[in-house]
Parts: structure tokens; sequence; C-alpha cells
């Protein structure tokens, strides 16, 4: 299960995450009128994407993807996000939640109840997807199995 207190979990979580709740955040902590300067505006860019073959264990690059990074200073506290697809809103959001939690804000336990339902919800879409699909796997012979 992600931690939602571990920065590299909480960056998974806040991606998934939706917009609205990331905004409704990201307005409570700044109603506060907290310091904030934008490091890096929320702008669409590609990224290679990675992944390892699954026989040799390699890498390569599968393609590209569009997501929307963005990193903030609240206070003290640094905070990024990268939101798949062009998600100016998000992005800036979930860097504003990140940087909230990092920084002990009084909101850390309610949005870190919030990622933590976010993951369930994740993992129990993924377990139905999984169940729905598992019936549809093929095997393949090769001659080598044969001998």
């Amino acid at each position: 299960m992600a931690d939602p207190r571990e920065r590299s979990d909480r960056f998974e979580l806040i991606a998934a995450c939706e917009a609205e709740t990331l905004a409704g955040f990201a307005n409570k902590i700044l109603e506060e009128d907290p310091p904030l300067s934008v490091r890096q505006e929320p702008r669409p860019q590609l990224l290679m994407q990675q992944v390892r073959e699954p026989v040799e264990r390699r890498p390569f690059n599968l393609g590209e993807v569009l997501v929307t990074p963005a990193e903030v200073k609240l206070a003290d506290a640094h905070g990024f996000a990268m939101a798949p697809g062009k998600a100016e809103r998000a992005a800036l959001s979930g860097a504003i939640v990140d940087a909230a939690v990092a920084g002990g804000h009084e909101l850390t336990p309610t949005i870190v109840e919030k990622l933590k339902e976010t993951d369930a919800r994740k993992r129990e879409q993924r377990r139905k997807e999984w169940a729905e699909s598992k019936h549809t796997a093929v095997e393949f012979n090769t001659m080598e199995d044969q001998q």
C-alpha cells in the first residue's frame, strides 16, 4: 500500500487524484495567504516513457507521453507534481498539496486520508480490471517446448 507521507508514493497518488479534489485542497491551503512562489510554471510537455522488456529485462523507450509538471515553494517547503495529459490546474494544485504535506500543514491529515482513499480506489479498480481480463489470456506454445 502506498504511503502518502513518503514523497515518491505521494507523487503517484497526487497524479492519480482527481483535479477537483487537488484544487479544493490547494484553495484551502492558499486561503491563509502563505508565501508561495511558482518555481516551474505548469506547461504541458512530452516525456519519454521507458519500460523494461520482459525477456532480457533491458530498458527501451516505449514512446512519448504528454504530462504537465509544476513546482512550487510554499513557505519553506518545496512541492512538485506531474499530472498526466494537458492538466495545468491539476499539476499546480498537486504541487501545492505536495508542499503542504512536506511542510506539515494543518490539512496534512485530511490530505493524507484522501490520498489513501485514492490509492484504495485505484487498487480496487486494477483488481476488477484484472479479474475481467484474466479469462482472455492466451498461452503460446513454441517449437522449443515440444522436444
